[in-house]
């Protein structure tokens, strides 16, 4: 019999809680044993990824194992600040430069469009987790001046996506900043991603989707007449089809060069008495590095977070916890005047990312039947809607007319 689990195992949030999971609505229902009998698709992974994946799936009527070596949504997702951006971590201008600039556009369309898939959907289904379009600002720093920021808003206007260059009198007058212009753009959002993630396993699991946990995958073979996945425990499962949307944690044979571990901070104020108007719409980052972004919560809060690092070890030190976490309160405090205090939470959580900026999802090398979901990098949740379509389409013996934009490079 399913049951309800709100314990998480004791490396589940790393050095300090997310903001997401002291709010209801982000534990799911599940089972301890995964034995159900042959399915048509074996999901390996129960955060963002897969529940977007697990919702698609059922949508189209298959059936569908989800499992994790976690209680589901206890992984990275809820580490996310969910800031969910069309804009890819390498502007349009950059990411031509190392791929066909036909195909860098495509890429930055695609971005497009799952944000508004996503918020689509998620207002389809009713799932309760503040999804909220908003605008992005994106402030000159160091990588990128004014003069390169006016470059790539006329770039991407020039593609079809909404982009404004504002010049330093504009962001000084319209946001309270003193930097070298922004880049103001539309087609953006915010939500809580442990809820959203909970929420779409419901709406599969009402459907007939499976979730158990714990259960952690050793080892992977095709088969004639599908897959199978051996447990830790010895147990086998089979499926037509498996996936692995297990973020930056994978099985050696999905080892690629193409992607790196690195870690990122986060921090939530308390509720601010006051803060001024246009903070409570807008997704806010810098083209700097390291790189600062933030958002405002429902809850009167500021959701912040950078300090990114390429490392997998340092999140876990209490020490590097409360250093970065005061870097980034001091950070936003000087950027826009808003007195933040002592933030109330404040977390850390390693995640791959990849020198395109672009995610990989793609069959892995060597089989037919198995996929891999990884190198999601700052855009976890737009990159996850794309990889939930791509990969249904797949199953269903369709291609997605952009899949080979993220095939393994």
């Amino acid at each position: 019999m399913a049951k309800q689990k709100d314990d998480t195992r004791k490396d589940d949030l790393r050095t300090g809680q997310p903001f997401w999971l002291s709010l209801p609505g982000s534990s799911v229902n599940f089972r301890a044993d995964p034995e159900i009998g042959h399915v048509d698709v074996i999901i390996v992974g129960a955060g963002i990824s897969g529940a977007l994946l697990a919702e698609a799936l059922t949508r189209d009527g298959k059936t569908v194992l989800v499992i994790d070596r976690r209680a589901p949504v206890r992984g990275s997702t809820p580490a996310s600040t969910a800031m969910i951006q069309h804009e890819i971590d390498l502007p349009l201008t950059a990411l031509r430069k190392q791929m066909p600039p036909r195909a860098a556009n495509a890429a930055w369309r695609r971005s497009v469009a799952a944000v508004s898939d996503l918020v689509e959907l998620t207002e389809r289904l009713g799932i309760d987790c503040n999804m909220q379009p908003k605008p992005a600002l994106y402030l000159a720093g160091d990588q990128m001046n004014g003069a390169a920021l006016a470059a790539e808003a006329a770039a991407r206007r020039r593609i079809g996506i909404r982009a404004k260059f504002l010049h330093p009198s504009e962001v000084l007058e319209d946001y309270g900043i003193d930097r070298d212009g922004a880049i103001l753009s539309y087609d953006s959002a915010s939500a809580n991603p442990a809820q959203l993630a909970a929420g779409l396993l419901r709406v599969a699991q009402k459907r007939g989707a499976v979730i158990a946990a714990p259960v952690e995958i050793t080892e992977m073979a095709e088969l004639p007449s599908g897959i199978a996945l051996a447990t830790e425990d010895g147990r086998v499962l089979t499926a037509d089809h498996a996936v692995f949307c297990t973020g930056y944690e994978f099985l050696k044979k999905m080892q690629s060069s193409l992607h790196k571990v690195t870690s990122t901070w986060a921090i939530a104020t308390r509720p601010l008495d006051s803060m001024p108007a246009w903070m409570r719409e807008t997704i806010v980052w810098e083209a700097s590095d390291p790189y600062l972004y933030f958002r405002a919560d429902p809850s009167g809060r500021l959701v912040a977070g950078g300090e990114d690092e390429p490392t997998s070890k340092k999140n876990t030190r209490k020490s590097v916890l409360q250093r970065k976490s005061q870097r980034i309160a001091a950070k936003l405090e000087n950027l826009t005047g808003v007195s933040v205090g002592k933030p109330e939470f404040r977390w850390a959580a390693p995640f791959s990312v990849t020198e395109d900026g672009l995610p990989i999802i793609d069959r892995v090398e060597g089989y037919d039947r198995i996929f891999a979901i990884m190198g999601f990098g700052g855009n976890g949740i737009t990159f996850s809607m794309i990889a939930a379509q791509i990969v249904t389409a797949a199953i269903n013996g369709g291609k997605d007319p952009d899949a080979g934009l993220f095939a393994m490079r």
